[in-house]
């Protein structure tokens, strides 16, 4: 074997070799830190995960509920509700065979995801299988956090269904018969735009201004939602989970004393001028505190509630967002519940008629 000034070559290829090593190994520590320490200073990184898993998600469940849907349904799809903002579109759904008939009542649906994640077509195969039910359903698309934050949502819902409203003729809509829905996120937004529509201090706390004639807002459908902050358990499982979406949606890593949490928390700010609400939750979702407490605080209003509340040890569990999963006799059941809720409303009117 060949030599120079007495070092074999082969000698040194392992130096070179672990020179390579160490640089790689540099390499990835950096980019270890630069990782960490961009999680630490940013909601971005860990939103982003979020969304990517929930879009998942939410693309497998619309899937799902597609084989649930019966009848012709029409849409409108993509309309701008806010002029200038790229966020604020909604799609529309009609039941079979509408045209020529009478004026329908409008659910306004605002979908889930956290205020993160999120999108009016994933939750397109549930509104059709509600219109297919003999109404027009709205689903609304908002800005999601971090890139904007609370309350935009808010006031754009308020926007989407005064755009509605002076558009009723054009849609068919029944303006006497308006009813807004939501689901874990979404819920939450219709749950703090119903009580804007149903307080003023409430309205000026959040700077959102009623788009309609508040008393037009008939009933509210509130599945999952988050209502409370106090309930909010950091430190368990989801405690990761619940400060990336607080901090992105809020705006600040120190959300809990952000001015905007305390309005955030739309049950404190209850009175007995909120609207009729159906609300319901499955009794294995982490959030149910939230809806048994909204339930209990708007009774004790003298609120008008309809309830779906599970027992503790229903089998099988109901996760979060039960509602969406109608291979199940609960999902069958809460579908029921949510047109009997509707559904009374035409009974009242009738009966005040008379």
């Amino acid at each position: 074997m060949s030599t120079e000034n007495g070092i074999s070559a082969g000698s040194k290829r392992p130096k070179k070799f672990l020179k390579i090593i160490l640089v790689l190994l540099s390499v990835v520590v950096i980019l270890c830190v630069v990782v960490y320490i961009s999680f630490q200073v940013s909601p971005w990184p860990s939103a982003l995960l979020i969304r990517s898993a929930f879009t998942k998600d939410g693309v497998k469940l619309n899937d799902e509920l597609g084989k649930h849907v019966k009848g012709d349904i029409s849409s409108e799809l993509n309309l701008q509700y806010i002029q200038g903002d790229d966020d604020a579109y909604l799609d529309l759904y009609y039941p079979e065979n509408f045209e020529g008939k009478e004026n329908l009542p409008l659910i306004v649906w605002v979908h889930g995801g956290a205020f993160i994640a999120g999108d009016k077509s994933e939750i397109s195969n549930y509104c059709k299988i509600l219109a297919s039910k003999g109404y027009i359903v709205a689903a609304v698309n908002y800005s999601l956090a971090p890139s904007k934050n609370y309350p935009l949502p808010v006031s754009q819902v308020n926007s989407a269904i005064g755009f509605l409203y002076k558009n009723a003729g054009k849609y068919k809509i029944n303006t006497e018969q308006i009813f807004l829905g939501g689901d874990s996120g979404g819920a939450h937004i219709s749950a703090q735009l119903s009580n804007v529509f149903a307080e003023r201090s409430y309205s000026d706390l959040l700077q959102v201004v009623p788009s309609i004639e508040p008393s037009l807002l008939k009933g509210v459908i509130l599945y999952c939602g988050p209502y409370n902050a106090e309930l909010v358990n950091m430190e368990g499982a989801m405690g990761g989970f619940l400060k990336t979406v607080l901090w992105s949606y809020m705006g600040s890593k120190d959300f809990m004393n952000d001015p905007g949490i305390k309005s955030f928390s739309v049950s404190n700010y209850l009175t007995g001028n909120f609207p009729r609400a159906f609300i319901s939750v499955g009794n294995e979702d982490p959030l149910g505190p939230h809806s048994h407490e909204l339930a209990s605080r708007l009774v004790s209003k003298g609120v008008k509630v309809d309830s779906l509340f599970f027992p503790g040890d229903h089998k099988p569990g109901l996760p979060h967002e039960y509602q969406f999963n109608m291979d199940t006799e609960a999902g069958k059941i809460a579908l029921e519940r949510t047109v009997e809720f509707i559904k009374s409303f035409s009974a009242v009117t009738t009966d005040s008629t008379k």
